[in-house]
């Protein structure tokens, strides 16, 4: 555990437990440096507590990476709940979760993030202030998606030549909050739309909503289009998958989307151009931060709209170096977090 935080630079690691509720929970906290870490709180299932951790700990690293090239006065957290087999009372975990947070004492902000909802923030918010993306600070989905967009764009036009998105042929793997609220505006914006995800139920609604076309979900990745956009959980990129690719750019909100770097190298090799996945999916945080800071929806969409130009200086640097992007990027946030 030690040789994890050491290598990814982590601050601080925090495991809670709570017999009654059934709460098992990881806080980890990448750097507090810029102001106090935030970051989502997601509540899966884990094959064991190492898992759990270890996701943790990568997707706190991610936060930090995120918020310092958003330039964001935050850190980078994230918490963890292990989702039990069996919950008596949701509500009353997520109350004992958020008893954990106030413990920390503003070290951790608490958000929306996999598995979790807008009620949940509500409980948490029952016991300590250190949480957004509650009902009253509004879902951050769209936020995200619009940050997603943004990016998009930006690929196509590094990548393609153009940032007009009409008749692009977009593939998008997974339907969640961000993933249709992104399937929406490329649609708007005249994208061809290939879609899949594990809810039948999701796809059929963008059949008939956008007009998308269904692909089965082991078929997408080699399913010829100019822009992948992974939507889901992470992982989708591995030596394995990038083999199978037939797209000109990866551009998509999942988070931690490359098992490795050694991948990020692969899909340089391949011509594929890949849109650091802590870059274009910051539409959410960028939400989430500012609106616990208290402003008004103006400034945060502004603040949105410089993903598009922070990605096409990422690709700029990329080029120029004959570099991935990813590690362009991290070298990037590395600087500003530690300079």
């Amino acid at each position: 555990m030690f040789a994890l935080m050491q290598s990814s630079r982590l601050e601080s690691l925090h495991l809670s437990v709570d017999p009654a509720t059934g709460l098992k929970a990881v806080i980890a906290i990448h750097c507090s440096r810029p102001g106090p870490a935030l970051g989502g709180c997601r509540y899966l299932s884990y094959p064991d507590d190492e898992t759990a951790v270890a996701d943790a700990v990568r997707l706190a690293q991610g936060m930090s990476y995120k918020a310092a090239l958003a330039g964001l006065p935050v850190g980078g957290g994230v918490a963890v709940i292990m989702r039990p087999a069996h919950v008596d009372s949701r509500a009353a975990l997520f109350e004992a979760f958020g008893r954990c947070i106030e413990q920390l004492d503003g070290r951790y902000i608490t958000a929306i993030d996999s598995g979790t909802s807008v009620a949940d923030m509500d409980c948490i918010a029952q016991q300590t202030r250190h949480v957004t993306s509650t009902t009253a600070a509004g879902d951050p989905a769209p936020h995200a998606a619009m940050g997603v967009f943004a990016g998009i764009r930006a690929t196509a036009m590094a990548r393609l030549g153009s940032d007009n998105l009409e008749s692009l042929r977009v593939a998008i793997q997974g339907l969640g909050n961000v993933g249709y609220a992104l399937a929406e505006q490329l649609h708007a914006a005249g994208a061809e739309l290939l879609v899949s995800d594990i809810d039948p139920g999701k796809v059929q609604l963008a059949m008939e909503q956008l007009g998308a076309h269904p692909i089965a979900n082991d078929a997408l990745l080699s399913t010829p289009c100019d822009i992948l956009a992974p939507c889901g959980l992470g992982g989708v990129l591995n030596s394995h998958s990038v083999a199978q690719l037939r797209c000109s750019a990866v551009a998509g909100s999942a988070h931690n989307q490359l098992s490795n770097l050694q991948v990020a190298d692969q899909l340089e090799r391949r011509g594929i151009l890949y849109a650091p996945d802590y870059v274009i999916n910051s539409g959410g945080l960028i939400y989430v931060a500012l609106k616990h800071q208290g402003e008004e929806l103006p400034t945060i969409t502004a603040h949105l709209s410089k993903i598009g130009a922070r990605l096409t200086e990422v690709f700029a640097h990329a080029q120029a170096e004959k570099r991935s992007p990813a590690r362009v990027a991290d070298e990037l946030a590395e600087r500003l977090l530690y300079r």
